[in-house]
């Protein structure tokens, strides 16, 4: 009996217990002893919803991918305090698990501090109103929490075993978000303290596989510094033994209502990653790769679209956007060619000029090359002579990949995939079919769980409402029982809100909203008239600021 047992628990060891070793050098990351380059793509799980899942996934196989990216939502997780929610859309446990059963890795970025144009960054506006609590900072309120969710999304990983370490899909883990960009001046030496914490408390959790921070020069080791924007060729790891990673390369840009809808060339995307590797990159991934939607109230800015859709090679639909999700994949086809002399070779560079550049990856065990050949000016086209490997045409703006060093494999200039476009047209039977109702909000959720009250003060928007609503009413009244003039009177607020509409005894007078944010002072005449005259103020917000030093410190109140 006891040999039995003994026998069961090695067999369900060796089915759960081993895993991928994931390691790296600055040529490669290793995994399992392959030295790899990584194609990646965000797909955020709740910009979609569970039945998209399968079909996004395996288009971002089929185009090449070996990864998929997400951020871990900390506000949807955990909407009130210890109040935890990982349904439908948000079960990022599932999201996981058909990543890794389309045979394919997850680079999990948990933040929790996210950006993304997401609601608030991210957080949870609880937060705002915890007594002492600065964020993103060496707060000791805010680190509590911080490593109370961190941990908790880290346990859930392990009793899934989604580590790689556990035999698992993720790869690498991401703490804290492009705090590098606002750490200095702003944080000063509290933010030092801080990164130095988070590097300290992500290695606790023992994950057993590397982790990451982006846009952070000072990342303490072993935690990899990586870069983030529309090109990191010149981007340098602070450590010579880091490998050279692209965590965001951005393939479009998100929209925000009234702007322009942003778009990048196949052409230029392509470039970019072409010069990412020459200069000796190992790891790309693409923001976005699907963009999705910003459903509910999820979308941040302020005045950030519900459309999340970022010109991605999938659009937000999860349809092929062409020819930016073909050109790209003949590119990772392209230089895969090339891994095994890229992950294990040496790299030497011959210029031709001030804008052409050879680059050859040489392999001195088996004599293989592998060569990248860019023009980096923006207007002229450029013809290079190799001499014994060939001449080759090099368009502005381009990079070409040479299998062997003498054989053209792709231009990212000369683009051969499909072009399609989509025509959305009315339905005109479903719009028939369409109907407004009223949905009210249960003011025990949206004022503090008071109802209505009264108070003679003015009170901030994020700590009476607590994000559940975006509305928010200030009611006064104004006693005209003995003023001479009613005339030429003037109602002027001076807001920090996004968003005004105003009333004076239910009668509709005007609205206003600011500019990226910014306060605004409305003003208007009214009529008021002997007695007392009631002024009604509907504060609205449109997605909470995502972005900045300090962000969650700005007020949202009206005067």
């Amino acid at each position: 009996m006891f040999k039995l047992q003994w026998l069961v628990a090695t067999l369900a060891c060796l089915t759960f217990c081993i895993g991928d070793n994931v390691s790296y050098d600055s040529n490669a990351i290793i995994i399992n002893g392959e030295r790899r380059i990584i194609f990646s793509g965000s797909i955020h799980y709740p910009r979609s919803t569970e039945a998209m899942w399968p079909d996004l996934i395996q288009k971002a196989k089929d185009g090449g991918l070996d990864a998929i990216e997400t951020y871990i939502f900390w506000d949807r997780h955990e909407p009130q305090r210890r109040k935890y929610d990982f349904s439908g859309r948000l079960d990022f446990i599932k999201f996981f698990q058909l990543i890794q059963d389309a045979g394919l890795y997850v680079v999990m970025r948990i933040g929790p501090y996210v950006c993304a144009e997401w609601n608030y960054g991210g957080f949870p506006v609880w937060l705002h109103n915890m007594p002492g609590i600065q964020l993103r900072t060496n707060n000791q309120v805010y680190k509590n929490e911080m490593q109370t969710f961190t941990t908790k999304i880290v346990n859930m990983c392990k009793q899934a075993n989604l580590f790689a370490s556990q035999g698992g899909p993720i790869i690498l883990a991401q703490i804290e978000n492009e705090y590098g960009n606002v750490m200095t001046p702003a944080y000063g030496d509290a933010g030092k303290a801080y990164i130095n914490w988070c590097a300290q408390m992500a290695e606790s959790l023992n994950i057993g596989v590397p982790w990451i921070m982006c846009q952070q020069s000072d990342a303490p080791q072993p935690i990899i510094n990586t870069c983030n924007g529309f090109y990191c060729d010149n981007f340098t790891p602070n450590n010579p033994k880091s490998p050279k990673m692209f965590t965001e390369n951005w393939v479009g840009w998100f929209k925000k209502w009234g702007d322009k809808d942003p778009y990048r060339t196949a052409e230029d995307v392509a470039f970019s990653v072409a010069r990412f590797f020459q200069s000796g990159g190992i790891f790309n991934n693409y923001y976005m790769y699907h963009g999705g939607t910003n459903f509910g109230r999820t979308s941040g800015g302020p005045f950030i679209t519900t459309s999340y859709d970022y010109n991605a090679p999938l659009d937000e639909y999860g349809n092929l956007n062409q020819p930016k999700w073909g050109h790209l994949k003949q590119l990772h086809a392209s230089i895969k060619l090339g891994e095994k002399i890229l992950t294990n070779g040496t790299r030497s560079d011959q210029n031709f000029g001030s804008s052409a550049t050879l680059t050859k990856f040489f392999n001195p065990t088996t004599g293989e090359r592998f060569c990248f050949l860019s023009n980096t000016d923006g207007k002229n086209d450029a013809t290079i002579d190799l001499q014994a490997d060939g001449k080759y045409f090099v368009p502005a703006w381009s990079v070409s990949i040479l299998d062997g060093c003498n054989k053209e494999v792709y231009n990212t200039a000369k683009v051969n995939s499909q072009t399609s476009m989509f025509v959305k047209e009315q339905n005109e039977k479903e719009n028939a079919q369409l109907s407004w109702a009223w949905a009210p909000e249960p003011m025990k959720d949206t004022l503090q769980g008071n109802g209505k009250f009264a108070a003679n003060l003015l009170l901030e928007q994020k700590r009476v409402t607590v994000d559940f609503s975006d509305y928010f009413w200030y009611m006064t009244s104004v006693d005209t029982n003995g003023t001479s003039s009613l005339q030429n009177v003037t109602l002027q607020v001076n807001t920090k809100g996004h968003v005004l509409h105003a009333f004076v005894n239910k009668r509709y007078i005007g609205s206003q909203w600011g500019s990226n944010g910014q306060s605004f002072v409305f003003e208007k005449p009214v009529l008021l008239k002997s007695g007392t005259n009631t002024i009604t103020l509907l504060s609205a917000t449109v997605g909470l600021k995502n972005y900045d030093a300090f962000f969650n410190v700005r007020p949202l109140v009206a005067h």
